[in-house]
């Protein structure tokens, strides 16, 4: 849980410890919660309770309906505006380009994207530094990140927009990735997920040209639940040998079936399947080596018999 620099800021200047602890709770909680959970979780009398609420309320820090139950919760603090509102005014980014860091960070962005930065985006990097608390060095790594990213998919010059950045940068903050190595740890993996995928391609026939988007996030998938290629080519014979031709679905449910099994190598799969069935197991329950795609093959079954339904529908109608 991270709390946005202008929030910590409000609750230290106003000195009130209780306003300052439930809107931990309230964080920890949800967007949402009642009056009676929270002086559940505190255990602090109504009283108590109800004048922190009337003191984050009065700091515009939470909305409370006028009926007071329930208490509507701080919008997330690492959700991305949907539109661009000025955060900042020309005064406040004026002195943030006073200090060294800030200063400094600007102008090797403005160096890294090849442009001079616009008031709206230097706002953006205000925000990424101040509101989210980014560290300069990791806003850098950032910013490299989405142009070679933006680069790789739409090819050299192309650069990202501000936009774009803020909407990475609250995933990270989300994530956690606050410091050089949390977040070169997150590039890394990114990096040899991305070079997977063209050998990945390779093992699935379709070599020749660029995975689309669907296809895409079946792959990366594939890569982060950790299954080497020999696991996914298993899996991609057995789609063919009962669906006569790739059909990404089926295979992902084969492949979900073994990460559940926490089977994500051939000789993993393989022990798996040559297990012995336990003497204690019932005659109609599956085994543990029982192949992963009968569950997929069942599946498949049940859309193809749902879609035949449809199809006579349609042609009765």
């Amino acid at each position: 849980m991270i709390l946005p620099g202008p929030v910590v800021r409000r609750l230290v200047e106003a000195g009130d410890g209780d306003a300052a602890l439930v809107y931990i709770a309230i964080l920890r909680s949800g967007s949402s919660i009642d009056e009676t959970a929270l002086r559940t979780q505190l255990q602090w009398t109504v009283q108590r309770l109800r004048l922190a609420l009337d003191h984050l309320a009065a700091q515009g820090l939470i909305a409370r309906p006028q009926s007071g139950l329930p208490l509507a919760g701080p919008p997330s603090a690492l959700e991305p505006p949907a539109e661009r509102q000025t955060e900042y005014t020309r005064a406040d980014m004026a002195r943030a380009m006073e200090g060294a860091e800030f200063s400094s960070l600007a102008k090797a962005v403005e160096e890294r994207l090849g442009k001079k930065l616009t008031t709206p985006g230097l706002a953006i990097l205000l925000g990424l530094y101040d509101h989210l608390g980014l560290p300069a060095d990791v806003i850098f790594l950032l910013v490299n990140f989405c142009a070679e990213r933006t680069a790789a998919q739409y090819g050299e010059g192309r650069i990202p927009t501000m936009r774009q950045i803020e909407k990475e940068g609250y995933h990270w903050a989300r994530e956690g990735f606050l410091d050089q190595e949390s977040a070169s740890a997150y590039i890394r993996k990114y990096q040899r997920s991305r070079e997977a995928l063209p050998q990945l391609m390779r093992l699935l026939r379709l070599d020749g040209r660029k995975p689309s988007p669907s296809e895409e996030k079946y792959l990366l998938s594939w890569v982060d639940k950790g299954f080497d290629n020999d696991a996914i080519e298993k899996a991609y014979d057995q789609t063919i040998l009962y669906c006569k031709e790739l059909k990404w679905a089926y295979m992902n449910k084969i492949l979900c079936n073994w990460d559940q099994q926490g089977l994500h190598t051939l000789k993993a799969i393989n022990a798996s399947e040559q297990r012995p069935v336990q003497p204690r197991r019932s005659r109609g329950t599956p085994s543990p080596s029982q192949d992963a795609g009968k569950a997929a093959q069942e599946e498949m079954a049940r859309m193809e018999k749902y879609l035949e339904q449809l199809r006579s529908r349609k042609e009765g109608g």
